[in-house]
């Protein structure tokens, strides 16, 4: 079993003797999503896949969250935001946006890219190192600043 996994379990038995009722739902559905990709693929989730899964999770609240703050339904976008402040606690600590540059002309080095055809091997090495720890579409838009 996954240290991911196993965390999530603990907080879920936390959450249920506290009678936290919101924060055991968020919980759940993480542990809900893992338990799909075991049975999908007939296989043990690793901490890089769990890890990939609640980044995923984080990134639909997100949206969700944009979506209904552009709805004026301030009540779900209440929802979401606690959602993510209890994803969040189980994810990596952010990178910094000078660390992401540096990993990014890490990564541009390493490759040898110069221009916006290499951009797939610049991603190809960086998702590994950044999953869950910065929006890879921010990073995208950085590589296409410096290849461009």
């Amino acid at each position: 079993m996954s240290h991911l996994k196993e965390q999530l379990t603990t907080e879920m038995k936390v959450s249920m003797r506290a009678k936290d009722k919101q924060r055991l739902v968020v919980i759940r559905s993480l542990l809900a999503a893992i338990k799909q990709v075991e049975i999908d693929g007939q296989t043990t989730v690793d901490d890089a896949s769990a890890l990939a899964i609640v980044d995923k999770a984080m990134k639909q609240r997100r949206d969700s969250y944009q979506q209904f703050l552009d709805a004026d339904r301030s009540d779900l976008a209440e929802q979401e935001a606690y959602e993510m402040t209890v994803i969040q606690e189980f994810m990596p600590e952010a990178l910094t946006e000078d660390e992401i540059n540096a990993l990014i002309d890490s990564a541009m080095t390493e490759s040898g890219a110069t221009t916006m055809q290499d951009m797939g091997k610049v991603m190809g090495l960086l998702k590994p190192k950044m999953q869950g720890r910065a929006d890879m579409a921010v990073v995208s838009k950085l590589i296409k600043a410096k290849l461009g």
